[in-house]
């Protein structure tokens, strides 16, 4: 019997960009929501506080670091992860990498091919990976972090809004081909204007009170990982009233 405080008591959920912001915030409440998740991310000493946070809130965690640019660094992480849980109930893609804001002809190409292996590569290795652990669970959830730039282009945010959109179509183009043969779900969430720190890189000038924190995103998300929508959903996450 599922204890409704805990309602993901026994899923396992990994979540990526772990370290900070919506990741982590993400991390910390599916862990308080009964989830063990494991944590990855590049910062080894900011996995660590988070995951003594969420020690200290009662829940279970595994940090993974991990560089999702780095040749194979996917691949060893399911290779670890599979041996030792059979299955993935939820796997959230916070990670990405956010280029220089230029002028489409000033694009840094150093910048442009982290932004592409980050955001882009490192999805569908994610999703190549653990796609045996996610179709062995009973219903697994996929939530991929987008930004509105990657549905309709902006000035300066080309860079950026290009993997992006590449994101969100190797994610809808997974949730189709895996729709009829298994259980899993895939939503794709524009999380709005949130306090992080790469919303503070885009916007140096902006009042980080003036926007949403990131526990507003990660509560929705936990409430969406345990919904029965339809494959291929989208939504953006509104601040939370009051």
């Amino acid at each position: 019997m599922t204890d409704n405080n805990k309602p993901l008591e026994g899923r396992l959920a990994l979540v990526t960009g772990a370290s900070k912001g919506i990741g982590a915030a993400t991390a910390e409440a599916l862990a308080s929501a009964g989830a063990h998740v494991v944590l990855t991310a590049r910062d080894v000493k900011k996995l660590e506080a988070v995951e003594d946070r969420i020690h200290a809130a009662g829940g279970s965690s595994t940090i993974a670091p991990l560089d999702l640019a780095e040749a194979d660094g996917v691949a060893r992480l399911a290779s670890a992860v599979s041996g030792r849980w059979d299955k993935l109930d939820i796997l959230v893609l916070s990670a990405a990498y956010l280029p220089s804001l230029t002028p489409v002809t000033q694009i840094d190409p150093k910048q442009f091919g982290q932004a592409l292996t980050t955001n882009v590569m490192a999805t569908q290795s994610l999703l190549a990976g653990f796609d045996p652990m996610l179709k062995r669970a009973e219903a697994a959830r996929i939530i991929g972090l987008t930004s509105s730039v990657g549905a309709g282009p902006r000035a300066y945010w080309a860079a950026y809004g290009s993997t992006k959109a590449a994101f969100e179509n190797i994610l809808d183009s997974y949730a189709q081909e895996v729709e009829k043969l298994s259980g899993i779900r895939v939503a794709i969430v524009d999380p709005g204007a949130t306090r992080t720190d790469m919303r503070a890189r885009a916007y140096p000038g902006e009042d980080p009170a003036t926007v949403k924190p990131a526990e507003d995103v990660a509560n929705r998300l936990v409430a969406l990982v345990q919904e029965d929508f339809p494959t291929r959903h989208r939504e953006r996450v509104e601040a939370a009233d009051g």
